[in-house]
């Protein structure tokens, strides 16, 4: 048995279950399928996400996609947290294929993680990959670890955002990517 199998057994025993027990038996194989799965994003790169689908556009108006769902792990106690990402950036001549943005969160998502940091790496990924005249991400997130442990607020809400490029340095092309993503909320 190696040695992921062998951890999680010594888990149950350490909280007091059996791990022969006919229900846990197969949980350890179990967990390591689930956190392969919930960690995919270590074996992803955005080359491969992205995989070409650029595309060289005349249009400078801004893209926004909203509601972007996404489940990642706390990194300090390995609990869920989830929400939702907005994702804007404002073309230079070029514009990345809709399913990308999305799979871009999870890939960022589907890791061990802070919110601040997978906020920043979506932004800073679109930048690098695009080289748009800014990005804005917005996530939303409600975290396990603050409301099954802890503090125990279940419905405290984290919010956090990076701007990058006219999306910091212009007023008004933040303020429409918070309009369009504050419409957007309150719609639905």
């Amino acid at each position: 048995m190696d040695d992921f199998l062998m951890a999680i057994r010594k888990i149950l025993e350490e909280i007091g279950e059996n791990p022969e027990r006919q229900g846990l038996v197969d949980t350890p194989k179990r967990m390591e399928r689930m956190y392969r799965e919930l960690t995919r994003g270590y074996r992803q790169t955005p080359e491969e996400i992205i995989n070409k689908a650029m595309f060289d556009v005349d249009y400078d108006e801004m893209v926004v996609v909203t509601n972007i769902n996404f489940h990642s792990l706390c990194e300090h106690h390995m609990l869920p947290f989830l929400g939702v990402a907005h994702v804007g950036y404002l073309p230079k001549g070029r514009v990345v294929g809709l399913s990308k943005i999305p799979r871009i969160v999870d890939m960022f998502a589907r890791r061990l993680q802070v919110q601040e940091r997978m906020t920043a790496q979506i932004a800073n990924v679109l930048q690098e990959q695009l080289n748009p005249e800014g990005v804005g991400v917005v996530v939303e997130g409600y975290h396990m670890c603050m409301s099954m442990r802890g503090v125990e607020k279940e419905k405290a809400k984290m919010i956090t955002s990076t701007l990058l490029g006219s999306f910091r340095e212009d007023p008004a092309t933040r303020g429409e990517f918070l309009e369009l993503i504050r419409s957007e909320r309150s719609a639905g």
